[in-house]
């Protein structure tokens, strides 16, 4: 049902616009001899059209007009004016009349005009209802997209877990704290939590890494640790090419996460901003969980251990920026250490590469 609210200080031209409405279907109406009533009202409720007189001794019809604008500007409003000064239509227009008529006015023509507003609001209401049930139906597409996109990438991070028994929850835990370094920083929050399910992937290219190697219980030899260091570029090259975000994010840290600041990492020996940031969060909170974890051939090390080596290594293998601010963000990180530290099925304490 349409709402119309009819303001103008004399009943008798309330009781000619009423009169004339009555015909109309569907039509609520209503009427008021003050203004500041008619304001009152349209700051509880939606008219479809407003019907204003100019002459009125509150405010002028320019005055409500601009003020009922500001309270709900999808209204329609008519003005009836005695006026014929151009100039008041044109600042009536300037304010948002939708129309105008002139008193007296023309019962037919008054008809008219009302009958093609409504019919228009109509139609506008009924495009704003469908423009919003599409924007729903998209936000649930878009939703089941990304629910299917985060399967896959919990599956590509699985497949990597079976080839490397010692991984356990080292990828979980470096999601995590890559989130919540980038929070720190002061990244956006869709990249954030891009972060969250795509730095986990950054050893994904261990799958093709031989297993004598790959779980080999102490130190690499140097032909080894070549044949090592060709998960990074593998990574890259199983992620690369998708449409998704996060696989992208995926793929630059795969490629870039064993990047130095220093210009000595691999695969490229890219030197400092020329690598990722993602990369250069990732590459400090890889190496932040794996010496707060235990290995075959360590124990693990305390955080304030573990956080003074990455001082010590600042501006050579870490961006010093980064290493700065993961200090303002070392509690949160060491809070999902010791969340993710242990399987609560198994009862034993992963070992992180």
């Amino acid at each position: 049902m349409s709402a119309v609210l009819l303001v103008d200080d004399s009943e008798i031209n309330l009781a000619v616009y009423r009169g004339a409405l009555h015909g109309f279907d569907d039509v609520e109406r209503e009427a008021t001899t003050s203004p500041l009533d008619a304001l009152r009202r349209m700051r509880t409720r939606h008219y479809d059209l407003v019907v204003v007189d100019h002459h009125m001794p509150q405010m002028t019809g320019l005055d409500f007009i601009r003020e009922a604008r500001e309270i709900d500007g999808s209204t329609l409003m008519i003005m009836i004016t005695a006026d014929g000064d151009v100039d008041v239509r044109r600042r009536a227009l300037e304010l948002g009349a939708t129309d105008f008529l002139t008193k007296p006015i023309d019962r037919a023509e008054f008809i008219a005009r009302v009958r093609n507003l409504l019919s228009l609001s109509v139609s506008r209401r009924e495009i704003a209802d469908r423009a919003e049930r599409l924007h729903e139906e998209v936000q649930d597409a878009t939703r089941l997209l990304r629910e299917r996109e985060i399967e896959t990438i919990v599956r590509l991070t699985r497949a990597a877990e079976f080839r490397d028994s010692v991984t356990g929850l080292h990828v979980i835990r470096v999601g995590e704290m890559c989130a919540a370094l980038a929070r720190t920083i002061g990244l956006p929050e869709q990249e954030c939590e891009e972060l969250l399910l795509a730095a986990p992937m950054h050893d994904i290219g261990k799958v093709a890494t031989p297993d004598h190697i790959l779980l080999k219980p102490g130190r690499l030899t140097a032909d080894e640790f070549e044949i090592m260091k060709e998960h990074a570029a593998t990574g890259y090259a199983i992620l690369d090419g998708s449409t998704s975000p996060m696989l992208k994010t995926a793929a630059v840290i795969a490629l870039n996460h064993h990047e130095r600041w220093d210009g000595t990492g691999y695969p490229n020996h890219l030197p400092g901003p020329e690598i990722p940031l993602v990369a250069r969060l990732c590459a400090a909170i890889d190496v932040f969980d794996a010496l707060t974890s235990v290995r075959p051939y360590k124990k693990a090390w305390n955080t304030d251990a573990a956080i003074a080596e990455l001082d010590a290594n600042a501006g050579t293998h870490f961006d010093p920026d980064v290493i700065a601010v993961f200090h303002d963000a070392a509690t949160e990180i060491d809070d999902i250490r010791r969340r993710f530290s242990a399987d609560p099925g198994a009862g034993t304490v992963h070992r992180a590469m």
